[in-house]
This record gives structure tokens, C-alpha cells and sequence, in this order.
């Protein structure tokens, strides 16, 4: 624990950097994020949203044990037969390689699919390789071409919007789908968890699900015809649940998931090693998060992560903004992550400084689908009600 004296220097050294200097009595979230309310008690709109989420999506004791056999059941019922139980995604970072873990260890057998965008590091590759072999997991891989990576990439920068990650999250939620369909299979195992991942904005990560809005960004910008990206619209996405009855599972909100923890055990157990950085799992993902959103966009993707977990109570405030004071890169190590990362995606130096003066946009500046992710919409809640993972017997647990 530090010392009050200390924390409150960093509370007044950090409200020096923000804009207009008003932070959350509770998180570190603070009016960076423009669309930030406070509560008489100067506790912030995210903090809300997030109580609310654990409590509703957070399952502790008996009754994670209970549901999460229940569900493991239906799974291995609804296999029967064949030669996989359900879908995985891997990456090599913690939250995927102990989704693996605990398939193994609720004795399913899954099938790990991973989409391979260009970006991989090699420690990603060897935490994958060494984890599926350790659990006796097959591995099916997809493969962009990095002509179509680079081009949809290049076109999300072009149009100065924040969420660079969309092109790739939303090809790994398509491929997940299309492989369980192929499979026969009813259920992907994901590592989303709500102690981790409580808090969203929309503003500075647009829903990953719009390929509208991926596809009018690459009609007006884009150069490469599309022919490997796996693009998946609303209507099909409707059919994958619908006909298909294809749902997920967050298995890491079943029980407490301390991802600090759940490291030395993967060390431990599975020869899987730590990255020396958040998202080392992926090139791209830091420079996305610790370079481009922070110069361009003004917003630490810290303040986030961390906020989650000081309401899911597995860290202070004092000691989040504690580590708010880090580097976000080393000495050195950034000029030589940016200069790789534009020449890869084919920019010159100077063509990157004009796209990082160019005047910040949003996701409503461009052509989207965004009505189809408002939870408020009729509509959208029916669809998010038949596609939620702890739908029918399940349901009685949680509303009671």
C-alpha cells in the first residue's frame, strides 16, 4: 500500500495532465473521455456501468460451479459425435491460453482457431504452439492476405478514426462463427471477462461487429479488392444464431480471474511465457494503444483496464494511478516501433506526421451501422436476449 502523502502528489500531478483536471472519486477515468458524467459523489458514469455488469454477468461460488457444469453438459451433449466440442480463439496472450486451460480442464474438447493478420510477435507464435501441444489441442489457422490487412488497416488511419483494432477483431469474430458452422458446432469458448473488461467507450473503440462501416471506409479509401477478409454482416450474423444456434461462452466469468495470478500458473503449467508488455502478444495492438490513440486521440487505453479492476477490486485507486506514471514505452524502443510499423503499412515519415495533424474523427462521421449495437433498440435487445450464452435454463439462476 503507498503512502497517502505520495498518492496524493500523484493525484494532483495527474489532474495537472488531464483536461480540465476532474477525475473519478473512485476509477482513474477522468474528462479525456468527453462523454464522462459525475454523480453528486463525484463518482463517474463508468463505475456505474461497470457495478452493473458485474453484477449481472459475474458469477462467484455455487452457482458459477453449478451453471458452468450445466453448460459443459449441453456442450458435450450437443457434440456428441464429433470430433470437437467447440471453438476457441488463441492469440499467446493470458486471457486466450487460460480459456484453453480451463476447456481442458472442464474436460471438453475444443478446436483453437487463430487469425493470423501479419502482425504476431514470436513470442505470440511460440505461447501458442507451446500451449496446444502441452493440452493436446488441434490448431486451425486463418490467413489473411496482408495485402488486404495492410489496405483495410491503411484505410481506418486515412480516415482518423480511433479503433484501429476493428479490422482485426472483427475478422476474428467472423472467423470464429464461420468455423463453429462448419463444424456443426453450438458454442464458442471466449476469454471476455468483466473483471477485466468492464468499462467501454464507444467514442475511442467503435463496435467491432459493423462491417458497414468497415466496408464504407474501404470503398472510400481502400485500393486492394477484398478477397481472403472475412467480412460478417448483420444478416449473417442473424443466421449464425438464429439457424445455427451458435452462442458464446464467457467461461472466465465463471469463478474469480485474477489475470496476475492466472500468469504464474500458465508459467508454471504450460511453459507459457509472460510478455514483457501489455498486448506483447501483437505488434500492432501496442502501437494501436500506446502510441496512436495517446498522440493522436489524447486517451490512455490504461485508464480503462485499470478502472476495471479497481471496481472488480483487485487493485486501488492509489496504486493504478501509481501505474499510470509508467513509460508506456522505454527509452529507444518507440522510435524504432514506429518507424517499423509505418513502413510496414507503407507510409512515409512525412505522410505519418500529416495523419497525425489531421483533425480527429469519429465512427457517426462516416457511413455505419450503429443502430444495429444500440442496446436500447427493440430490436437489438431480442437478438442480444436469444444469443445470450445463459439463455434458457440458465436464465432462472441469474434473474433470481
Amino acid at each position: 500500500m503507498f503512502k497517502r502523502d505520495n498518492y496524493a502528489t500523484r493525484r494532483e500531478h495527474y489532474q495537472d495532465y488531464v483536461p480540465g483536471g476532474r477525475i473519478c472519486k473512485v476509477s482513474i477515468m477522468d474528462d479525456s473521455d468527453p462523454d464522462i458524467e459525475f454523480d453528486e459523489n463525484g463518482v463517474c458514469n463508468h463505475v456505474h456501468y461497470a457495478r452493473a455488469r458485474l453484477k449481472r454477468e459475474k458469477f462467484t461460488g455455487e452457482m458459477a460451479a453449478s451453471l458452468l457444469d450445466q453448460r459443459v453438459a449441453q456442450i458435450k451433449k450437443e457434440s456428441a459425435g464429433k470430433k470437437y466440442d467447440c471453438i476457441i480463439g488463441v492469440s499467446g496472450g493470458v486471457d486466450s491460453t487460460y480459456v484453453a486451460y480451463r476447456c481442458k480442464e472442464l474436460g471438453l474438447r475444443p478446436l483453437a482457431v487463430h487469425l493470423d493478420n501479419g502482425w504476431n510477435s514470436d513470442l505470440a507464435v511460440s505461447n501458442i504452439q507451446s500451449t496446444l501441444s502441452a493440452l493436446g489441442i488441434d490448431l486451425y489457422t486463418h490467413v489473411v492476405n496482408w495485402e488486404e490487412i495492410k489496405d483495410l488497416q491503411r484505410c481506418v488511419i486515412l480516415s482518423s478514426t480511433a479503433n484501429l483494432e476493428i479490422i482485426t477483431d472483427h475478422a476474428i469474430n467472423a472467423t470464429l462463427f464461420r468455423t463453429a458452422a462448419k463444424y456443426g458446432l453450438r458454442t464458442i469458448v471466449t476469454g471476455n471477462n468483466v473483471e477485466t473488461e468492464s468499462m467501454h467507450l464507444s467514442k475511442w473503440h467503435y463496435d467491432n461487429r459493423d462491417a458497414y462501416f468497415i466496408r464504407g471506409l474501404h470503398k472510400r479509401f481502400g485500393q486492394k479488392q477484398l478477397k481472403t477478409y472475412p467480412f460478417m454482416f448483420p444478416w449473417e450474423f442473424v443466421w449464425f444464431l438464429l439457424i445455427k444456434r451458435i452462442r458464446t461462452l464467457p467461461v472466465l466469468n465463471y469463478g474469480d480471474y485474477n489475470k496476475e495470478e492466472v500468469k504464474l500458473m500458465l508459467s508454471r503449467e504450460l511453459d507459457w511465457r509472460p510478455y514483457p508488455y501489455k498486448h506483447g502478444e501483437s505488434i500492432f495492438t501496442r502501437f494501436f494503444q500506446h502510441y496512436y490513440l495517446v498522440e493522436k486521440f489524447g486517451f490512455d487505453k490504461r485508464r480503462l483496464h485499470l478502472s476495471s479492476l479497481i471496481v472488480a477490486g483487485q487493485m486501488t485507486q492509489e496504486e493504478a494511478l501509481f501505474e499510470m506514471e509508467k513509460d508506456l514505452y522505454s527509452p529507444g524502443d518507440l522510435e524504432e516501433e514506429l518507424e517499423y510499423v509505418i513502413k510496414k503499412l507503407g507510409f512515409s515519415r512525412s505522410e505519418w506526421e500529416e495523419i497525425m495533424r489531421t483533425e480527429k474523427k469519429y465512427f457517426f462521421d462516416y457511413k455505419n451501422a450503429a443502430w444495429m449495437f444500440d442496446y436500447r433498440n427493440p430490436i437489438v435487445q431480442f437478438f442480444r436476449e436469444v444469443g445470450k450464452s445463459e439463455r434458457g435454463v440458465f436464465k432462472k439462476h441469474i434473474t433470481s
